[in-house]
């Protein structure tokens, strides 16, 4: 029984001793399973981590794709007082335009309201004088070429000179590409896409055709593999290759010609076909523009950030009002400029230009120019007037070195004492009567009434301190009597006035 009893012990303790092993593995293993989930979820989790730092990356890189480019570039050339500077304010919308000079720098705010991106677009305006071309070479190079677009500016209010200016900035252009150091497979490249932008041109509206596929838009056109088609005739003949914009400015002149120089319709026509012309040869876009009336200058910045940015551009050619035309490049052909030609009948289209479009005669103003005065040598000039007053016998004979007196000295507004108010300066032929003293004459009138007031106080002062007659008594003596009174008076001063002259003279001296 006892032996029972322990095999039955030994048995229970092997089966509880069994069990606690089998939960200490089964904790153990447990253990091992959890720490095993805990090293997958940290390596799930370090997964997705880099999973998200490559899902940024790849949006950061293909938000950059999409941003709009900060290295395009718009190069303006015209002559002076073109409209350039005008032109590039109403762009930025500055009301307050400022002139430079060389190579003048600004930019545009350019801002794509779809994806809520903006840039600037760098504008060069090189000046009008053919000496700054040089200055181009920090505007244009082999590195920026393909991202530039080149506005030519000429203006309406000089008509006959546009056509020499657009061929002259065409030229240096060409000269100032030319010495680029461009590499001639990529230049082709570049040219080529001029080319397929021309052909691949679609009106706004007709991108289907009836009974064909979709033509192809300047969109898609980036990686185009496909062969140049041949051009039509006259275009593209001078390929830059970078777009190009044939901007005419003041428009709002043409009514002027009109009016003070007689230009017609006919005359209009004809510079709008020779501008056409010039522009299939270059493969540009023509825009009449006015600032003042505001023409055109809207259009012509969606149509800039159109071929800079490929924002849409759904506006088609405007040939209806000849102030505001719009010509994009592409739509033009030789067949559709000769619709202009039905309405010249005075002129033809092969006529030289400056034989149709004359430049006006210029009508100077007459200016009214002083007289140049040259001045007489001083000596002459002294010996002269010397001669002059011992002619007239007015000066004092005894003044110093023969100079006669002077008049100044003997006007009245220098008489200050009684000796000074008898010697009068004036001859005694002309103090005997006042009817003989013409006031007309310059510097008589003022002096003669002096003269005479004075006179006539000393004849009243001489004659009362000499029982002279009464007033009343005076009124009834004969003109006789007085006439010889004053001649008795005038000889007496005549014969004093040798004496007063001198201390006159004196007088006078000190007082200078």
């Amino acid at each position: 029984m006892r032996r029972i009893q322990s095999f039955i012990v030994s048995v229970v303790y092997l089966t509880l001793l069994e069990r606690s092993f089998g939960h200490d593995n089964m904790a153990l293993n447990g253990e091992r399973s959890a720490l095993s989930g805990l090293s997958d979820l940290r390596k799930e989790k370090a997964e997705e981590k880099e999973n998200l730092w490559k899902k940024i990356l790849g949006e950061v890189q293909s938000s950059e794709r999409n941003k709009l480019p900060s290295w395009k570039s718009v190069l303006v050339l015209g002559e002076n007082e073109s409209g350039k500077t005008t032109l590039i304010a109403k762009l930025q919308g500055n009301e307050d335009p400022k002139k430079g000079s060389g190579l003048e720098y600004a930019y545009i705010d350019v801002r794509d309201e779809y994806r809520d991106d903006h840039t600037r677009l760098s504008v060069w305006v090189l000046d009008g004088d053919p000496k700054h071309a040089e200055l181009l070479e920090f505007s244009v190079n082999a590195d920026n070429l393909e991202h530039t677009l080149v506005l030519l500016s000429v203006s309406m209010t000089t008509p006959w000179a546009i056509m020499d200016q657009l061929h002259t900035w065409a030229s240096t252009l060409q000269d100032h590409i030319d010495k680029l150091n461009l590499d001639p497979d990529k230049f082709k490249e570049q040219q080529d896409r001029m080319s397929r932008l021309w052909q691949d041109y679609v009106e706004p509206g007709d991108e289907l055709e009836a009974g064909s596929p979709m033509k192809r838009s300047s969109r898609n056109l980036e990686n185009d593999d496909e062969p140049v088609l041949p051009l039509p005739e006259n275009v593209l003949t001078r390929n830059l290759g970078l777009h190009v914009i044939v901007v005419v400015t003041k428009t709002d002149y043409m009514s002027t010609l009109e009016k003070d120089f007689d230009y017609k319709e006919e005359h209009f026509d004809f510079i709008q076909q020779s501008i056409r012309k010039f522009c299939l040869q270059y493969g540009a876009a023509l825009f009449y523009t006015s600032v003042k009336e505001d023409k055109n200058c809207d259009l012509l910045y969606k149509y800039l950030v159109h071929r800079i940015y490929n924002f849409p551009f759904r506006t088609p050619a405007l040939v209806v009002e000849k102030d505001a035309v719009f010509i994009p490049a592409g739509w033009d052909n030789d067949k559709k400029i000769s619709i202009l030609y039905e309405n010249m009948h005075t002129m033809s289209p092969d006529d030289y230009y400056t034989d149709v479009v004359v430049k006006p005669p210029v009508i100077r103003k007459a200016v009214a120019r002083e007289i140049e005065v040259q001045a007489e040598d001083e000596q002459a000039f002294l010996a002269r007037h010397l001669s002059q007053l011992q002619a007239g016998g007015t000066g004092a004979p005894n003044t110093p070195q023969g100079r006669q007196e002077s008049p100044l000295r003997q006007s009245p507004a220098v008489q200050k004492t009684s000796e000074r108010r008898v010697s009068t300066g004036v001859p005694p032929n002309q103090i005997g009567s006042p009817k003989k003293i013409e006031s007309t004459k310059p510097g008589v009138t003022q002096a003669s009434e002096g003269v005479l007031a004075n006179f006539f106080n000393s004849l009243l002062s001489k004659k009362t301190g000499t029982n002279a007659p009464s007033p009343g008594a005076i009124k009834t003596n004969d003109k006789a009597a007085m006439r010889s009174d004053a001649a008795a008076e005038l000889d007496r001063l005549t014969r004093s006035k040798k004496p007063t002259s001198n201390s006159t003279e004196t007088n006078n001296s000190s007082e200078c």
